[in-house]
């Protein structure tokens, strides 16, 4: 017996940590065929925690390799889907980001992908804990 279904549970891959995460929507074969997977990967967005930072002030950075990169679209944007992730990334308050990087950056932006060694500049730049 077949595991497809005509009903299937959307999920989008998190834009920062790529980890898979729950829209909470549900996808419908309106033909009610027998043609989906469980679980319908659609697209991107943030996952909770993600969403959390962002709503509270931060943008993040992503770490990425320009060279194993595809290349940017005419707007100058690279596609979340084109970029090979480090794996690395951090949060950076949306004021500070416009003071350390002279620009300012959408509203709705939740993300920036940087190249190597900009976030370990960015934590040269904080100042060590005293104890």
């Amino acid at each position: 017996m077949s595991d497809k279904s005509h009903v299937s549970m959307e999920q989008h891959v998190c834009i920062v940590c790529c980890k898979t995460f729950d829209t909470g929507s549900l996808l419908l074969d309106r033909r009610l065929r027998a043609s989906m997977e469980r679980y319908t990967t659609t697209g991107w967005g943030l996952c909770p925690e993600h969403q959390q930072r962002f709503d509270e002030g931060f943008i993040a950075l992503i770490e990425i390799d320009p060279q194993r990169s595809g290349s940017a679209s005419s707007s100058g944007r690279l596609k979340p889907e084109e970029a090979y992730r480090t794996g690395r990334f951090a949060h950076l308050r949306r004021s500070v980001f416009t003071d350390v990087f002279n620009t300012q950056i959408e509203d709705e932006r939740p993300c920036v992908f940087v190249e190597p060694a900009v976030i370990d500049h960015l934590q040269a730049m904080v100042k060590p804990e005293e104890g």
